[in-house]
């Protein structure tokens, strides 16, 4: 049953009786066996899955009475993206002093384009070390030192100045230590390298630091998406990607470096870049289109605040087609990842439906494109419908543990917010825990659509089954951890990821209910959740706090 404060369900009982709603863990499997069928092909942005996609949700959220709440009115946001993929290079290699050191796409390096061209060319640009490629100044760090990068290409370490270091050293516990910060992810590195104008942007890649094998590095084989931006706007990345661990330790080794020791010398505040005398040269055909995708919005009005927003988000899409598996199945549906999320929003959707109106406006945003990069979210976060200053939260749903109940929930990046403090709280009342991420190195608080709300200061909170392993009622965290080792070893964005009859959506079930608690506990108050001290995104909230008085 959904949970509510004591106080708030002695006044609702006043009013109108039996307002909570039971979860349906029988509407939640027909929403995912729907989704993930043959039908919706997938659901991949920009194909015939997602015209029936779109057109299945608007339907299923018109017969529960919600409305529209894209712009002008209508159920859908436009969020057009640029698809491009690499075709063979004619010219892909290291220059040093005369003398090119060819280089093998996909196995010494993986790259891809985010710009509109037929070719991704690059003539010969410097190659400049940066360390980490941090610029933190609320935290006394900048890698840079005011090194130009502008047209030269930027070679970064992954992970963050702390992730190895130890007591004694500068970066020493700077950046959360194991816990990975946003300056870690490879798409910060990316965007740092783009604000300062570099041609491309290369991370070395090493197993621990980036949480994922080279495999998984060269899996999307030269594909990428981005959003549509005017030319202005454009990055100014030819090409961003990869190099492999042995490919950079021939780099460096080159150039009369030990990479071994700048690793050691990144770690300390006195760190400078360092130019490695060597070329960088790229000629790549790209084919390049336009891929129009939509998010649909969807709300329930408030009644006293109405300006003020509380957020609750999914993503729709999943991979579409690919190669078929051992069983001959060849659509990549995203049963649990994320069509169960999206079974989650409807639910909740329809527990707020049969309960009074709640004081603030309630969005219910389903996102496309996350998948290719949280796109569909970061399109919203640009182009907001409804103020960022003046939303509330933003509560994501992204995979969901089917093995049963769970004696916790798992905490996706901690320290971050307030929030958390209310998921432990409303957690108790339903008798359980909070358990943190197993692997916070790995960086989920940054891989999942609330984050694109979050890099504006909106206060987040995630459920993600896969972020630890739970402590489920039969079995306990062995039973646990069978189930986060068979999703993420065999179907995590496979073909396997499918519906299946021995799914027990009871633990789901709870996590549905403890977000739709926290949700009505903010849309029925005045209450701003905020950002803890040390999180990066605190000082953009502060910003904006005079908006919310």
């Amino acid at each position: 049953m959904f949970l509510r404060p004591l106080a708030a369900l002695l006044a609702a009982a006043l009013a109108v009786p039996a307002l909570a709603q039971d979860i349906s863990t029988a509407n939640l499997t027909e929403t995912v066996r729907t989704l993930a069928s043959d039908q919706f092909q997938g659901r991949a942005p920009g194909t015939v899955g997602e015209e029936r996609t779109v057109g299945y949700l608007i339907g299923r959220l018109q017969a529960l009475g919600l409305e529209p709440a894209g712009p002008n009115g209508e159920w859908t946001q436009p969020v057009p993206l640029l698809h491009t993929r690499l075709g063979t290079p004619t010219a892909l290699a290291f220059d040093r002093q005369g003398s090119a050191t060819p280089l093998t796409l996909g196995t010494d390096i993986y790259v891809s384009s985010q710009q509109d061209k037929d070719v991704a060319a690059i003539a010969g640009a410097p190659m400049v070390f940066v360390g980490y490629g941090v610029h933190a100044p609320e935290r006394g760090w900048d890698d840079f030192k005011g090194v130009d990068l502008k047209g030269k290409v930027a070679v970064f370490l992954v992970n963050d100045p702390d992730f190895v270091a130890t007591k004694g050293e500068d970066s020493f516990g700077k950046f959360g230590g194991r816990t990975m910060t946003y300056y870690g992810r490879w798409t910060y590195k990316f965007e740092e390298a783009a604000r300062r104008g570099a041609i491309a942007a290369l991370i070395v890649h090493d197993t621990d630091g980036a949480g994922y094998g080279w495999n998984v590095v060269k899996s999307p084989g030269g594909e990428n998406y981005s959003l549509v931006v005017p030319p202005e706007k454009a990055t100014s990345l030819a090409l961003q990607g990869w190099i492999s661990n042995e490919a950079s330790t021939r780099l460096f080794a080159s150039a009369g470096q030990d990479l071994a020791k700048l690793r050691i010398a990144a770690r300390r505040k006195d760190f400078r870049p360092v130019d490695l005398g060597t070329g960088f040269r790229a000629s790549i055909p790209v084919t390049h289109e336009v891929v129009r995708s939509q998010n649909v919005l969807a709300k329930i009005s408030g009644t006293d605040r109405a300006d003020e927003v509380v957020m609750y988000g999914a993503h729709w899409d999943a991979y579409g087609e690919g190669k078929p598996d051992e069983k001959g199945r060849i659509y990549r549906a995203g049963a649990n990842d994320d069509a169960l999320g999206v079974a989650a929003l409807i639910e909740i959707a329809r527990g707020f439906k049969a309960a009074p109106p709640t004081d603030r406006t309630l969005l219910f945003a389903f996102w496309t494109a996350e998948e290719r990069g949280l796109l569909g979210s970061e399109a919203y976060a640009q182009a907001p419908v409804y103020p960022v200053e003046k939303t509330v939260a933003n509560l994501g749903i992204d995979i969901l543990q089917t093995a049963g109940k769970s004696k916790d929930v798992i905490l996706v990046g901690k320290g971050q917010g307030t929030l958390e403090d209310d998921l432990a709280r409303v957690a108790a009342m339903q008798g359980r825990t909070v358990s943190p991420e197993s692997l916070p190195e790995r960086g989920l608080f940054f891989r999942a659509d609330h984050f694109s709300m979050a890099k504006r200061g909106v206060p987040v909170l995630l459920l993600m089954g896969i972020a630890g392993v739970s402590d489920l009622v039969d079995g306990g965290k062995e039973a646990g951890q069978k189930w986060v080792d068979d999703y993420t070893g065999r179907c995590y964005h496979q073909a396997c990821d499918a519906w299946d009859e021995s799914w027990n959506l009871a633990g789901a079930a709870q996590d549905i209910a403890l977000f739709y608690t926290i949700g009505d506990e903010l849309a029925r108050s005045g209450k701003w959740p905020g950002w803890k001290s040390g999180s990066e995104f605190k000082a953009l909230r502060d910003q904006t706090a005079a908006a919310r008085k």
